[in-house]
């Protein structure tokens, strides 16, 4: 995982144990300054995933900000467009593309609530994008250090600077509340 010069201290913790293999990340520690604009951002992210909530998506937002403005922004989209990669970080990347008039998405940071896929992370790399922030990891199909890493890895052609656990609580809380209403959901029609 690249760090950045943002960061002011590492600390090393277990994230959870698969087998017998314990994986433990890097948690960045934030100066207040960089914290406090990646939580302006973050939380436009969150605005995106209500967004996705309100259409009875799964909620997960993004924006891709470059100089101080969102670029394009994007949320969960599969169910609305039945559509497996209607993910918000692949709607965003489109749209800052069409924008841009550039495939190259150099310059642009992207904020998105929950940990990439791998579809999402091999979208970010090949579009360039040299720096993600996200929420909380996603430990059954994450792509940028909790199942599979592929930000760091040395056999692509590109490099990405990770920031993860930005606004955690909210944004776990945000996937935690819609898969239990979900679930309660199924459970009245299943029982009526």
């Amino acid at each position: 995982m690249l760090i950045s010069s943002c960061f002011t201290a590492a600390l090393k913790l277990p994230l959870f144990c698969k087998g017998a293999l314990l994986i433990s990340l890097q948690i960045p520690t934030l100066k207040p300054s960089a914290r406090q604009n990646h939580e302006y951002w973050m939380r436009k992210a969150i605005a995106e995933a209500a967004k996705a909530q309100a259409k009875d998506e799964v909620p997960i937002g993004c924006v891709i900000v470059r100089d101080n403005k969102i670029i394009a922004r994007g949320h969960n989209l599969r169910e609305t467009s039945q559509d497996p990669v209607g993910h918000a970080e692949l709607i965003a990347i489109r749209k800052t593309a069409r924008k841009l008039g550039s495939w190259r998405l150099l310059d642009t940071v992207l904020y998105v609530t929950l940990e990439p896929c791998t579809m999402c992370m091999g979208a970010i790399i090949l579009a360039r994008i040299p720096t993600v922030v996200f929420g909380c990891y996603d430990p059954k199909g994450g792509a940028a250090g909790s199942l599979y890493d592929l930000s760091s890895d040395s056999r692509l052609n590109h490099r990405i600077e990770l920031l993860p656990r930005v606004l955690e609580s909210e944004c776990s809380k945000l996937l935690s509340d819609f898969f239990m209403a979900l679930r309660t959901r199924k459970k009245k029609a299943h029982c009526s």
